[in-house]
């Protein structure tokens, strides 16, 4: 399979395939286990957490993706500082749906006035009049998903959004909304240990919709001493972490990793997973796990 460094969000928006997740930046530890922390309060360090952006840019890294919902707003006002104005080129991408009332808690919320109400906040926090990409964080079961959508849809008929993506969905879920309003990319976790959404790749990648896996480092067993990732990563001279994101870039054209860092050398050693290129029975031993 061909590893192409770039790849079109909805057809204009090109991007590197791998993007920046900012999750990161707010107090969130376990950056490659995959595990949650409460991405409540803002970094310790604002500057480095500039800095470290800024890298990110430097290095060719054009897709950021963040949230509402990351350090109650934040995450974004990071970005704005980091990396306003724009350079051409650079995508923002941002999400709403979510409430956070305490540390603890992540709650759906898609009223369609609420969905409004925050992207016109992101606008403001991102310094910009248009989001590149406006993702629905989460479906809400207690609203119409045509309100949910709808309400996206408007926002990009006024040109307040250019592209509308989804996360956490199903194939099921992804066609339902499809028929709304035209979806341009899905956020799901997807890495070598958790697997449960090839359904939704193979679905993305026929019909050209970006597929953006959070937590695409997590290895779970397969970063065990004596496996394929580890004799892998040594044939190819590279980190482990670095050949789960190679398996990756391998596994669909249209997959855009957005690993999240705090750590200036991890961000550099991600950003150089895109030079890497397994064969297929490379891939295939990876993917076995065996």
């Amino acid at each position: 399979m061909t590893n192409p460094t770039v790849f079109r969000i909805g057809g204009d928006l090109e991007v590197r395939r791998i993007g920046y997740g900012a999750m990161r930046l707010a107090n969130a530890p376990h950056e490659r286990s995959g595990r949650t922390a409460p991405i409540w309060t803002a970094p310790t360090d604002r500057a480095d957490a500039v800095r470290l952006l800024r890298r990110a840019a430097e290095l060719g890294v054009t897709l950021f993706d963040t949230a509402d919902a990351y350090a109650l707003g934040t995450n974004e006002e990071l970005l704005a500082e980091a990396l306003h104005p724009y350079r051409d080129g650079v995508v923002i991408a941002t999400k709403a749906g979510v409430l956070r009332p305490s540390p603890t808690e992540w709650i759906t919320h898609g009223h369609p006035a609420y969905l409004r109400q925050q992207a016109e906040l992101s606008l403001r926090r991102l310094r910009t009049d248009r989001i590149d990409l406006f993702q629905l964080h989460r479906i809400d079961p207690e609203y119409p998903l045509e309100d949910q959508i709808g309400a996206l849809k408007q926002l990009q008929e006024e040109g307040k959004v250019r592209h509308i993506g989804l996360s956490e969905v199903s194939v099921a879920e992804l066609t339902a909304a499809s028929a709304i309003a035209p979806i341009t990319s899905v956020q799901n976790v997807y890495n070598l240990a958790t697997r449960g959404h090839d359904p939704v790749i193979d679905h993305t990648a026929k019909a050209g919709i970006a597929f953006l896996p959070y937590f695409p480092v997590a290895m779970g067993a397969h970063a065990a001493d004596g496996g394929p990732l580890a004799a892998v990563a040594a044939e190819l001279g590279a980190t482990r972490a670095q050949t789960a994101l190679a398996w990756l870039l391998h596994r669909a054209p249209n997959i855009v990793p957005i690993p999240g860092t705090s750590s200036p050398a991890h961000l550099a050693e991600n950003v150089a997973a895109l030079g890497l290129t397994l064969t297929e029975e490379q891939f295939e031993r990876i993917d076995a796990g065996a």
